[in-house]
């Protein structure tokens, strides 16, 4: 039995990891590397093992970070099955249909440079809407939460809810080879017990081994209570300076969540019924749709409310804006505007056009609520930078920025802990966190042996 890991190793994105055991090859994830331009040239290369002799893929759930390079494995020779929950299903075709589009995109962007610029540029798109589509087809099995699917002679697999975001999932491998038993469980992200819309994290199960996410191993997040009224009072001090509302926005989750605290502040009186409120990303218009044909991932107030026909991802001044005229026409708009649009780490898309028109002025605020890796212009800002290249521009940054961690998806240290020490595993993988978080998380670990793998690293089970 063998563990490897091939991504997200000391790094919070591209998930990635393998499993052999009794002639199988069991993939736990394959998703993109998320950064500034070098990240390409890291998706691009070798996984460092062969994606024809793969038998199984096991889709922890539909970030980018997490499925974004399954059409990658696909075009490189995959042919097996991949598995994951009813809602991953569906949610990953939203991602990675989206991920091909803007890649495309991109690479005709380029082809509009000078024509020294061009030739000079070989680049082409990592895959494509068709490779995406393609890679529809090999998604077999849907996983229900708490049921043993079996995988040959490897042994079986049980999806386990991870309250991250909808349709996620923790792992349960419970892996046999010549008599031997050895049961290893993946973490994939672990929610932030009491956010709205969905239930937190399930206790998990008993493990020998232990593969954790570490992404907020090294701090303590505020409550969930005083993190919205934080949120409140950044979007009604803005309204009152003048300005706009610029939230970078995860397509996935935050979106949907994000709309239901808005909702709850016009309901109760804390944001005025004329707010006007832009979705600006046609993925997260289209997940909620998603939302609202899963409620077996909801919680039981926020299902109940969608049964009895009370939406509660609707407000009235809400404008949902799925095509490009309607998204440059947002930008003339000077006050009195919540813009949601992604990406959530500003990595690219439409967030980055609002920006340009928002960052430099006083009066509006830009507000993240959702992790900002490394190498990424959302992290550059959240850090104080004075000015940001945008589209090959200078802009100073002048608007007030806040950060309210309270409203993440991840589980914060002392969550990680507690699901950690439910396990009781011998030996515990760090994975999805920064080198200084995964060593702060590591020195709160006891009676577990603490390995933290560099990638393409492989460790005997």
């Amino acid at each position: 039995m063998k563990l490897s890991f091939h991504g997200a190793d000391r790094d919070v994105t591209g998930s990635c990891h393998l499993v052999e055991c009794a002639g199988q090859r069991v993939l736990i994830d394959c998703g993109l590397f998320q950064g500034g331009r070098e990240i390409e040239e890291e998706n691009a290369a070798p996984f460092g093992f062969d994606a024809a002799v793969i038998d199984v893929v096991l889709l922890t759930h539909a970030h980018l970070d997490h499925c974004g390079r399954l059409p990658l494995l696909i075009k490189r020779g995959f042919a097996g099955e991949i598995i994951a929950t009813g809602a991953t299903h569906d949610l990953a075709r939203l991602v990675m249909l989206d991920a091909a589009h803007l890649q495309e995109e991109d690479i005709r962007h380029r082809a509009q440079q000078t024509p020294r610029q061009a030739a000079n540029d070989d680049a082409a798109p990592l895959y494509t809407a068709r490779d995406a589509t393609d890679s529809l087809a090999r998604f077999g099995r849907t996983a229900a939460y708490g049921e043993p699917l079996t995988l040959g002679g490897a042994g079986r697999a049980t999806f386990i809810d991870a309250g991250h975001i909808l349709g996620s999932a923790s792992i349960l491998l419970e892996l046999q080879e010549t008599g031997r038993r050895f049961a290893v469980l993946f973490s994939g992200d672990l929610g932030n017990a009491g956010r709205p819309l969905l239930r937190g994290p399930a206790t998990p199960p008993h493990a020998d081994a232990v593969v954790i996410e570490t992404t907020y191993g090294d701090r303590l997040h505020k409550p969930i209570g005083p993190s919205i009224e934080e949120f409140y009072a950044a979007v009604t001090d803005t309204l009152r300076r003048g300005g706009n509302v610029v939230i970078p926005t995860f397509a996935l989750e935050r979106a949907q969540e994000l709309l239901f605290v808005l909702h709850q502040g016009v309901e109760q009186g804390r944001l005025p019924k004329t707010i006007q409120v832009f979705l600006d990303s046609p993925m997260a218009i289209s997940a909620i749709d998603v939302f609202r044909q899963h409620p077996e991932g909801l919680d039981a107030t926020t299902a109940r409310l969608i049964a009895d026909g009370k939406d509660p991802l609707s407000l009235p001044g809400l404008h949902l804006t799925r095509d490009t005229a309607a998204s440059i026409a947002i930008n003339t708009i000077k006050s009195g505007a919540i813009i949601m649009a992604g990406a959530g780490m500003c990595t690219g898309g439409r967030i980055r056009h609002h920006l340009l028109h928002n960052l430099s002025r006083a009066e509006s605020s830009i507000v993240f609520v959702g992790y900002q890796a490394e190498r990424t212009l959302g992290r550059q800002i959240v850090e104080g930078a004075r000015s940001v290249r945008i589209f090959g521009e200078d802009v100073a940054v002048h608007a007030q920025v806040h950060t309210i961690n309270g409203l993440s998806a991840h589980a914060d240290q002392a969550e990680l802990l507690a699901w950690h020490r439910h396990t009781g595993a011998a030996r515990t993988f760090l994975t999805h966190g920064e080198a200084p978080t995964m060593e702060a998380f590591a020195a709160k670990l006891s009676g577990t042996r603490v390995e933290m793998p560099a990638l393409g690293q492989s460790f005997e089970l």
